[in-house]
């Protein structure tokens, strides 16, 4: 027998990935619309191991689906690993009343909410936030398009000053298990080449495309390398091909955690709200371990155990040949 759902728990696990706050509002508006309660766990899975609850209205998410980051901040929680800790945060739900969970987060977040609802036989709704954009299940997700964009901004203004002086950039955007940024910010950003985790680039071929370009006379060039490829990060493969090809002034650029912030863009509020709004009709349906995605222009569900073991290349081949011919 499904037990009746009153109260709600929303909470944002792992790395922050703008749009988080629009999916937040979407989550406490539409369950106080169908009738629920809903209560603001603050710090991931650590919160709900803390106690660290705050009950929401309406006008706790008012002016926040413009702001990056997450209201409910967010923490990396290795006691929710264990079995003891994930007891401890159970107990403190149950004495909180709530009968339900809306997590928001990447892979580790589903992971954890898998185990604990299926030790504890809470219902969870887990929706993807990340903007890696490496989770089965949602073409896109939380995050992924505002840090393409920001990256896309970081390479048009570093293309200026290396056409300027003649240099060769090396752009290292995050992306350690998923090549999506790299790929797409690299296509948009016009780079003479692109180097992804899922896909290994000798070092030699790297220089023999810049050899091209030189012979070309090409005045500058940027190189797209994804934090987790295969030759190492961006420093390292600058200084093999300096090795070997000394033609431009190298230098190197980190985008590091700028990525993850700034305000939403319209495809990121829009997507969360959507995912916000789903979750919360899944769970009155009664539906549980499950995530919600985008597929096509629809919302989609998907086991969250599939979502987290289904390891699917998102990368279109025909992304990955334009790359290379562009």
């Amino acid at each position: 027998m499904i037990k009746e759902i009153k109260k709600i728990g929303v909470l944002t696990s792992g790395g922050d990935a703008p749009g988080m706050n629009a999916c937040i509002r979407a989550v406490v508006r539409t369950a106080l619309h169908k009738g629920l309660e809903v209560t603001g766990i603050y710090q991931g899975y650590q919160g709900l191991i803390d106690g660290n609850f705050k009950e929401m209205d309406t006008r706790s998410v008012s002016n926040i689906i413009q702001r990056g980051g997450t209201i409910l901040k967010t923490a990396r929680c290795l006691e929710f690993k264990t079995t003891e800790g994930r007891k401890i945060a159970y107990d403190n739900l149950k004495a909180a009343e709530i009968d339900a969970l809306v997590v928001i987060g990447g892979d580790g977040t589903f992971t954890g909410a898998n185990f604990f609802s299926k030790e504890f036989e809470i219902p969870i709704v887990g929706i993807p936030g990340t903007i890696d954009n490496d989770l089965y299940g949602s073409d896109y997700t939380i995050g992924y398009d505002t840090a393409n964009n920001t990256v896309i901004e970081a390479i048009d203004k570093i293309r200026d000053t290396a056409a300027s002086h003649e240099r060769l950039f090396f752009v290292e955007v995050m992306g350690r298990d998923s090549g999506c940024i790299a790929l797409n910010a690299g296509i948009a950003g016009g780079a003479e080449a692109i180097l992804l985790p899922e896909k290994e680039t000798a070092i030699d071929d790297l220089i023999r495309h810049l050899e091209d370009g030189a012979i070309k006379k090409k005045s500058s060039s940027i190189v797209i390398v994804a934090e987790g490829d295969q030759n190492g990060g961006a420093y390292y493969v600058a200084k093999k091909v300096k090795e070997k090809f000394d033609h431009y002034d190298t230098k190197v650029s980190i985008l590091g955690h700028l990525q993850r912030g700034g305000a939403p863009t319209s495809f990121d509020r829009v997507l969360a709200s959507r995912l916000g709004f789903a979750a919360v009709n899944e769970i009155l349906a009664g539906n549980t371990r499950i995530t919600v995605g985008l597929r096509g222009n629809e919302i989609k569900t998907t086991p969250i155990e599939e979502a987290i073991s289904n390891k699917e290349i998102k990368l279109s081949p025909d992304l990955l040949e334009m790359a290379e011919i562009l």
